[in-house]
């Protein structure tokens, strides 16, 4: 990975570095932490980096594999980034597996900053940076949003921004045995409502919406019957964002939604949303400034994170892949 920016401080104040063109900035990532160094530093630098490659799709603590790699060349005006820690997230167990892939395998990835790249696909997903369009740009004090698997990272992000602004929660959760314990958590972070699946299919629901209005927005990232139930909720003309397929089913829209409420549905991918905002820096720095801002205040932190050492991989997936997983996992280098 190659940049022709130099990092700069974020002007919030919050701690962050900013570096244009290589996108990790302040929420960007939920890196422990990443530097950039110029050629003439990395010049001294071992010639071979460690990294976790994948030549075929499968079980991802079978077909991943930690090897050494010589450090890839440099281009005339590039920099190695080293990655400190990098998080792992259910998108990045879905693409080793293949569950998204159209093609059959896909090539090793190598170098320093290669180290990122297994878990590169789903961290931008689980960060901070859907906090542009969680909220509608005419959003109003007491508008509220619906999402499901709320307890996720982006799940706390969202209710966090959401209370920033004014802006009720309506969070679903699968039920659990400690159900209580995560609903105090979301709780504490600002949500209005926590609720759980089953209870999306309840009449008392009706009771719900007459402390607060349907909701505008519904954010989906499990799919199922998860996200049939939770748009049968949202107001007409109301919108709802899928950026996750966690229950591996299909969406399935009922006809009344479009001809009677006239919803809209639309997809989120980090990756396009990055290429669609590259030429407007005026956009995005806002956006960054303002997550800057909410962390510097307090409003936004991170999800809770087990540090796992690089070495021990295949602990941090088999964690990673367990029910209920309260904690996010964290590869550290």
């Amino acid at each position: 990975m190659a940049v022709a920016a130099w990092p700069r401080w974020c002007p919030s104040g919050c701690g962050m570095r900013l570096a244009e063109g290589l996108g990790m900035v302040c929420g960007a990532r939920p890196l422990l932490g990443t530097f950039l160094r110029p050629r003439a530093a990395v010049a001294a630098a071992p010639a071979r980096s460690q990294a976790l490659v994948y030549a075929q799709h499968g079980e991802p603590a079978r077909v991943l594999q930690l090897k050494d790699l010589e450090r890839s060349e440099l281009g005339h005006s590039g920099v190695h980034v080293k990655m400190l820690a990098a998080p792992i997230n259910p998108a990045d167990i879905n693409m080793i597996q293949g569950t998204y892939a159209l093609l059959p395998d896909l090539p090793a990835v190598g170098g320093n900053e290669g180290v990122g790249q297994v878990v590169e696909v789903g961290s931008h997903v689980t960060s901070m940076k859907p906090g542009d369009w969680v909220i509608p740009a005419d959003a109003e004090l007491g508008d509220s949003i619906i999402q499901n698997a709320a307890n996720s990272g982006v799940g706390q992000a969202v209710i966090q921004i959401a209370a920033a602004l004014g802006i009720k929660t309506i969070n679903v959760i699968r039920d659990r045995p400690n159900l209580q314990e995560v609903v105090d958590r979301l709780t504490s972070l600002g949500a209005d409502h926590v609720i759980t699946e089953e209870m999306l299919r309840k009449p008392e629901m009706k009771d719900l919406f007459k402390k607060v209005p349907k909701p505008r927005l519904a954010l989906n990232c499990v799919g199922g019957k998860s996200t049939t139930e939770m748009l049968r909720h949202i107001q007409q003309k109301g919108t709802m964002v899928t950026y996750g397929g966690m229950a591996k089913q299909p969406v399935t829209v009922p006809v009344s939604a479009f001809i009677f409420k006239d919803v809209k549905l639309r997809g989120f991918w980090m990756t396009q949303w990055k290429k669609d905002e590259t030429q407007n820096k005026d956009r995005l720095t806002g956006m960054i400034l303002t997550l800057c801002d909410l962390i510097h205040k307090g409003q936004l932190t991170a999800p809770a994170c087990t540090p796992v050492p690089l070495k021990d991989y295949r602990i941090a997936l088999e964690a990673s892949m367990k029910p209920f997983i309260s904690s996010k996992q964290v590869l550290t280098m």
